[in-house]
């Protein structure tokens, strides 16, 4: 089920590199694993700042695993080599039941987002066990209607501050899930690519305004999978301008310092 956590080679250059999609930052990473309350055992990867606590971490859930999401969806995956070092955040990553990566495969069988609502559980609480504070959901895709029909419920609604979501389709969670969320009073940020292939900005505001709290932002040129460096830089710093909103936006685009380069291609789902 496990394997090794990921033994990037790291060295340091002279001059200040460019910070690519491969490219990977300091941050202590360790494999976990999560128990579900069905008795699952889920794997992940969890990354964190290097000699301190993070002052925020993200709980991601990934899209679509019968449409190739998985803990590895490139976001993600960037967010884990970028975060803890640019903003002292750190990230949860994990497959789902019955979802496979590098990394391995995850108890179960992928259930529409019904039995998944163990997963997100069982990730929020993995997260308060390890004394994590400020801690977020970020969804992308499936993973936006897991936050939205389990994110604004008990006991999940008490461990947490809020969520983003990128690219939520409106699928699966309904009026009644948005309803809850705006009952809550948890902080939605929603961030919809213009070109998305299931909800479109101006679409996504009318319905997102079933939840007063939310803030709906389109994102101009983007698609749904969010392909392409542009892109995923953006996510990551409006992901970064709610969770810490004291660290100075944008990101750097450029690093001083160790560093490695990922030894494969990122995956674009």
């Amino acid at each position: 089920m496990a394997s090794e956590t990921p033994d990037y080679t790291f060295s340091t250059s002279p001059e200040p590199i460019e910070i690519r999609a491969s490219t990977v930052l300091p941050a202590e990473r360790r494999n976990i694993e999560l128990r579900t309350a069905d008795g699952l055992t889920l794997v992940g990867e969890f990354a964190a700042p290097v000699g301190r606590a993070p002052k925020a971490t993200l709980v991601t859930l990934h899209p679509l695993p019968t449409h190739g999401g998985f803990m590895d969806s490139h976001v993600y995956k960037k967010a884990s080599f970028r975060l803890p070092a640019l903003a002292e955040i750190a990230v949860l990553r994990f497959n789902t039941r019955g979802t496979c990566s590098p990394r391995g495969c995850s108890e179960g069988e992928f259930d529409g987002g019904n039995g998944e609502r163990l997963d997100l559980q069982a990730a929020v609480d993995w997260a308060v066990a390890q004394g994590l504070h400020n801690i977020w959901l970020v969804g992308w895709s499936f993973g936006t209607e897991l936050c939205l029909k389990y994110g604004a419920q008990d006991p999940v609604a008490e461990l947490i501050e809020g969520a983003v979501l990128l690219s939520p389709p409106l699928h699966r969670a309904g009026d009644d899930d948005l309803d809850a969320w705006g009952a809550s009073g948890l902080p939605l940020k929603v961030l919809v690519p213009e070109f998305d292939d299931y909800l479109v900005p101006d679409a996504a505001a009318d319905r997102f305004s079933r939840v007063p709290q939310a803030d709906v932002t389109g994102i101009e040129g983007a698609k749904h999978l969010w392909v392409g460096e542009k892109y995923a830089a953006r996510a990551l710093n409006e992901i970064v301008a709610v969770v810490r909103p004291d660290v100075e936006l944008p990101l750097p685009s450029q690093w001083t310092g160790p560093a490695a380069v990922a030894p494969a291609p990122l995956p674009a789902g």
